[in-house]
Parts: structure tokens; C-alpha cells; sequence
């Protein structure tokens, strides 16, 4: 009783008069359709951080974006960081991210099989990127083994033969599996075309879990240690604004979560199981919907404290560290590669 009174005389005495001005927390600084302030000059509880309905994208066809380019990269690494003799499938690997992130691995060590449902991308992608080998490396032993799949990683069916494909192909050996196939629309959620809704789920959370778990059981029988790598989004950890993309939003959770699970579940295989959460990324398609949508760019940029979207290089060290040894003893984890954008 005594100790209650004095703790509260203490805190009398540390208030200050009661017309002391308080600071106020700052606010994310974003832009919307709707005005900064309120006719009385005040601004509005939770005006920062609302989806705008009038934002509707949809997800460009392949044939709207530009094939990808390999990246130039000299650099020396640790040991452990080396990818020497393992295999690597890559979904998705076509363009964009997975198209840089095979880039990595390749570059690390690994012979690559590339998953896409642009199977005609897939080649053209193992190709170049073979001859960028090449042209950087005249001097290497060996070139490293670029195989293209064309695979719905939607259909289990699919995912299981060209599964069956790759083994045949890469002398029944896989060894990282990095899931990059998937992709974002932006509707209310209340007007989110259900067929629309449930194609981007089977991609971004059935292919993740239909080719994780085909790879897995390969990896089982092996009775040797694996790495798999999901690429989930920061999106699944926070809510963008101001485009609304709630199906998408909970997609990345599921697969962020998915990967935790997963982790627990076979690390008693030696099967590593970890998550990349990229932020806004400057990719072909991202750089075709910024150029239907300008001010989007510039409310993203806003809101992410190094002042910039990452570049698909951003990612080339990331993935390369959670695929090789130098991640041994991390598994369950999200890697977010976002600027910062997550932490605020």
C-alpha cells in the first residue's frame, strides 16, 4: 500500500503542467486521391495508411514485358558461400526475379533447371544466361548445366512430371529449390473476380506447396541434406497501401508461413526451409505497371527509409546465402529484403 502511494506521488511529480505540448508520433507520409487535410486545415485519423479503390491492376501477359538480362558481377566470397555440384530448380525463372536469382546460383556454382509456364522464355532465358557464363568465364573448367521446363506449377500433375524431367536431365539430383513463380494483382477486394482470385492462389500458394513437396520427397529418398528457398513478399507481414491486394497480401502470408512450417517439419531430413520476403522491386513487370500508374512510384518510394526500390540484384546475395552452406544453421527464418519498409 505505502510502495502504491509513493509510486503514484512520483508520477505526479514527473507530469508536467497541463498545458505541456506533447509530440505527436510521425505519420508515413502518402499521398491519396482524398485530400491531406479536412476542410478545417486538421488531418484525418488514419489517412496515411488507407487502400485507395479507385487502384485497379492487372497482371500484364508475359508478352507485355521484356526478356530479362544477365547481370555483371566480379566478386570473391567465402568458401561456404560456393554452390559447387548442386542442382538448383528455380520456378518462375524465366524473367524477372527468378531470372536473376538463377543468374546467382549459377554464378555461385550450380547447374540450374528453370520451371515456367513460358516454356519458350525458359529456353531462351538458359541459353543467355549460359552464354553470359561463358563470355565471363573463358578460362572455366567446366560450363555449368542450364535446362527450361515448361510446368504449370498449379497442376500437381504438371509439377510432378517435369519433376521427373529435371531428375532425368540433371543425373536424379536436386539440391535447392527456389519457388519465384507468382504474381500480383491489385482490386477492392470486394469486386476481386473469383476466377482471377483463385488462379493467383494456385500459383503463389499451391506452387509453392505442390513443387516444395514434390522436391521433398526426392531429398527424403536421397537421404541427403537440401535447401529450399520460398519467395514470399513483405506483403505478407504488412499491408500496402495505397493499392489495395488483400487476396495477394494473404498469399504471401500463407507462403511466408508455409515455409516456417515446412522447416519444422523436415528438419529432421536435413531439409532447410527459409523465406524471402522481397519489398518493392524494380523489375520489368513492376516497371510496366509504374509506367500505367506514375504516381504509384512515387508514393512506394515515400514510404521505404533508403529512399529507393530495390533492384532484382538486391536478391542475388540473399538467395545465395540461404542455398548454401553458409546458412547451415538457419531454417524457418524470412529474410525481407524491402529498404527498411517493414520496420516503421
Amino acid at each position: 500500500m505505502f510502495r502504491l502511494a509513493s509510486l503514484l506521488r512520483r508520477a505526479r511529480a514527473l507530469q508536467g503542467p497541463s498545458n505541456a505540448i506533447i509530440p505527436r508520433p510521425t505519420a508515413r507520409s502518402v499521398s491519396t486521391t482524398c485530400p491531406l487535410r479536412s476542410d478545417d486545415g486538421e488531418i484525418r485519423p488514419g489517412q496515411f495508411v488507407r487502400t485507395d479503390p479507385s487502384i485497379t491492376v492487372k497482371c500484364p501477359s508475359m508478352g507485355d514485358t521484356a526478356s530479362s538480362k544477365p547481370v555483371r558481377r566480379h566478386k570473391r566470397t567465402l568458401k561456404s558461400f560456393s554452390l559447387e555440384g548442386k542442382v538448383a530448380v528455380v520456378t518462375g525463372g524465366a524473367r524477372g526475379l527468378g531470372y536473376v536469382m538463377t543468374q546467382a546460383l549459377v554464378e555461385s556454382g550450380a547447374d540450374a533447371a528453370i520451371m515456367d509456364l513460358n516454356g519458350e522464355g525458359a529456353a531462351k532465358s538458359a541459353k543467355t544466361l549460359l552464354e553470359h557464363f561463358k563470355s565471363e568465364n573463358p578460362d572455366a573448367e567446366r560450363s555449368p548445366t542450364i535446362t527450361a521446363h515448361t510446368s504449370d506449377v498449379s497442376s500437381p500433375t504438371s509439377v510432378r512430371s517435369t519433376i521427373s524431367e529435371i531428375l532425368t536431365q540433371h543425373n536424379s539430383q536436386i539440391d535447392v529449390l527456389v519457388t519465384s513463380a507468382g504474381f500480383t494483382e491489385n482490386f477492392k477486394a470486394e469486386e476481386y473476380p473469383h476466377d482471377r482470385m483463385q488462379k493467383l492462389w494456385g500459383v503463389n500458394v499451391d506452387g509453392t506447396y505442390l513443387c516444395a513437396a514434390e522436391v521433398a520427397k526426392h531429398m527424403i529418398e536421397r537421404k541427403r541434406p537440401g535447401s529450399m528457398v520460398f519467395i514470399g513478399s513483405m506483403s505478407g507481414s504488412i499491408v500496402n497501401v495505397p493499392q489495395p491486394q488483400a487476396p495477394y497480401n494473404a498469399s504471401k502470408a500463407a507462403v511466408r508461413h508455409l515455409a516456417s512450417s515446412l522447416a519444422v517439419e523436415w528438419a529432421a531430413h536435413g531439409i532447410r526451409v527459409n523465406c524471402i520476403s522481397p519489398g518493392y522491386m524494380l523489375t520489368d513487370l513492376t516497371k510496366k505497371i509504374l509506367d500505367d500508374n506514375p504516381d504509384l512510384k512515387a508514393k512506394w518510394v515515400s514510404l521505404i527509409p533508403q529512399g529507393r526500390m530495390g533492384n532484382p540484384e538486391d536478391l542475388m546475395g540473399a538467395v545465395v546465402f540461404l542455398a548454401s552452406e553458409a546458412s547451415n544453421h538457419i531454417t524457418g527464418a524470412d529474410l525481407r529484403v524491402d529498404g527498411g519498409y517493414t520496420v516503421i
